[in-house]
C-alpha cells in the first residue's frame, strides 16, 4: 500500500511539473493537463448539446447586437483551435456562460442589465476571458488532480481503517470543495474580469462602463435578497469584483485610447 501511494504522489508530482504554465496578461501559474485542442472539442461537443437543450431567442435584434459584440472582442482575443460562437438564449436567469473552443452563451435576462453595447462588452468580453485563460482546462485539471490526492488517501488508510477512515475522507472531500475548489472559481472570476476589462477597452468600449454594469448587477441582487457568503459561494462579491476592476481601470483606459486612436 506504501508501494501504490508513493507512486501516485509520482504521478502527481510529473504530472504537475509537465502542466505548469502561465495565465496571459496575469501572469498566474497554472496547471493545465489537457491540451488546447482536447479542452475545444470537449466544449463542442458540450455547446451543440446546449443548443438543443435550451431554447435560442427569436429577438434577432439582441441576437445581431450579441454577435457584433463578441466577434469585435473575439478579434482583439485570439484563441487556438477556436470556432467562435455567440448564442443568445431565451432565458430569465441574468447570466452568461462561456466553453472551451470559443462558445458563448448569453440569456436574455441579463439584457436589461447590460442596458446598452459597452455594458454587454462587459459580460461577452469576461467570458471570452474565461476561454483565453483556459479556465474550464484549469478545472478540469485540478479535478483529475483532486480525484488523484483522493485515491492516494484511500490507498494509505486502506478497507479496515473503519468509521475513523471515513471521517477522514469526508473531511478530505469538504476541505477541497471549500478550500481548493471555490476559491479557484473565485480566482478566476477576478482573473476573467480583469483581462475582459482590457478585451473590451481594445476592441474599442469604454472600460468605465464595466464598473456602471457591475454596479447595476449589484443593486439587481440586493434586490433580490443578497448573495450567499462568499467563502461558499464560486462568485467573488460585487464590492470585490468592483474594487478590483477600479484598479485595473487606469490600465484598460490606456488600452482603449489607443484604440479609439487606432479607428480614427
Amino acid at each position: 500500500m506504501h508501494s501504490l501511494t508513493k507512486r501516485l504522489g509520482i504521478i502527481a508530482l510529473l504530472a504537475a511539473l509537465a502542466g505548469c504554465t502561465t495565465a496571459p496578461e496575469t501572469g498566474r501559474s497554472q496547471l493545465l493537463l489537457i491540451s488546447p485542442s482536447q479542452e475545444a472539442q470537449l466544449g463542442f461537443q458540450s455547446f451543440e448539446k446546449l443548443k438543443r437543450q435550451k431554447r435560442i431567442s427569436t429577438d434577432q435584434r439582441a441576437a445581431t447586437e450579441v454577435r457584433r459584440v463578441g466577434a469585435r472582442i473575439a478579434a482583439v482575443a485570439p484563441v487556438a483551435n477556436a470556432r467562435w460562437e455567440f448564442v443568445l438564449f431565451e432565458d430569465k436567469t441574468p447570466n452568461a456562460f462561456a466553453l472551451p473552443g470559443g462558445k458563448v452563451g448569453v440569456n436574455t435576462g441579463i439584457l436589461p442589465i447590460t442596458k446598452n453595447e459597452a455594458g454587454l462588452a462587459t459580460i461577452i468580453g469576461h467570458e471570452v476571458a474565461h476561454v483565453v485563460a483556459r479556465h474550464g482546462a484549469e478545472r478540469m485539471s485540478q479535478d483529475l488532480m483532486i480525484q488523484l490526492g483522493g485515491t492516494a488517501l484511500s490507498a494509505a488508510l486502506g478497507s479496515n481503517a473503519g468509521i475513523s477512515g471515513d471521517v477522514v475522507r469526508q473531511a478530505y472531500g469538504i476541505g477541497t470543495a471549500v478550500g481548493v475548489a471555490l476559491p479557484y472559481s473565485r480566482a478566476h472570476e477576478l482573473e476573467a474580469d480583469q483581462l475582459g476589462l482590457l478585451y473590451m477597452a481594445r476592441a474599442g468600449y469604454d472600460p468605465r462602463e464595466a464598473i456602471a454594469f457591475w454596479q447595476r448587477f449589484k443593486t439587481y441582487g440586493q434586490a433580490r435578497g443578497g448573495r450567499p457568503p462568499e467563502l461558499l459561494s464560486t462568485h467573488p462579491l460585487d464590492e470585490k469584483r468592483i474594487a478590483a476592476l477600479q484598479r485595473h481601470l487606469p490600465r484598460a483606459i490606456a488600452e482603449y485610447e489607443r484604440a479609439r486612436a487606432r479607428a480614427r
